[in-house]
């Protein structure tokens, strides 16, 4: 159990959100050096193969490469428990090229919703479970068919 005040667990939080707008500033500060991501991988890789930072910042970096003018808004959260925090987050964003098989037109606005679970132990997050809709943003850049965009022809 952590014994961190909430008011810091608020903090880190606050930090970690920062990660997701693009400033890595805190990084290494917030990530421990073993950080696992446990997570539903699209190409079936094993998301928990490299730990840290290292295996977090790439990640970022590809989601901003892909879009732009990236607006994160938590709609539920953070909820703080123990040494656990979780919140419900919405993604908007405008595509900006780049994705395999996406037929969106550059400039395509998107929307996607996840949730996430941290582990903080040391005052660092230690472990992150994510679960993102990702066929949501799939299906409105073309990339897939389905009933939140178009069939691929």
């Amino acid at each position: 159990m952590s014994t961190l005040p909430t008011d810091r667990m608020r903090e880190l939080y606050g930090l970690w959100s920062e990660l997701w707008r693009g400033d890595f500033g805190h990084a290494h500060e917030i990530l421990d050096p073993d950080f696992v991501v446990h997570q539903a991988r699209p190409d079936g890789s094993d998301s928990e193969a490299m730990k840290g930072p290292a295996r977090l910042l790439p990640e970022i970096e590809q989601t901003m490469a892909a879009f732009g003018d990236i607006a994160i808004t938590v709609d539920v959260g953070p909820i703080i428990q123990g040494d656990l925090i979780a919140a419900r987050w919405t993604m908007r964003a405008h595509y900006t090229g780049g994705l395999d098989h996406a037929t969106a037109p550059v400039g395509t606005a998107i929307a996607f919703s996840g949730h996430d679970i941290l582990r903080v132990s040391g005052g660092r997050f230690v472990e992150y479970w994510t679960c993102t809709d990702v066929l949501a943003g799939l299906a409105q850049l073309g990339a897939v068919s389905g009933p939140n965009g178009p069939a691929r022809p």
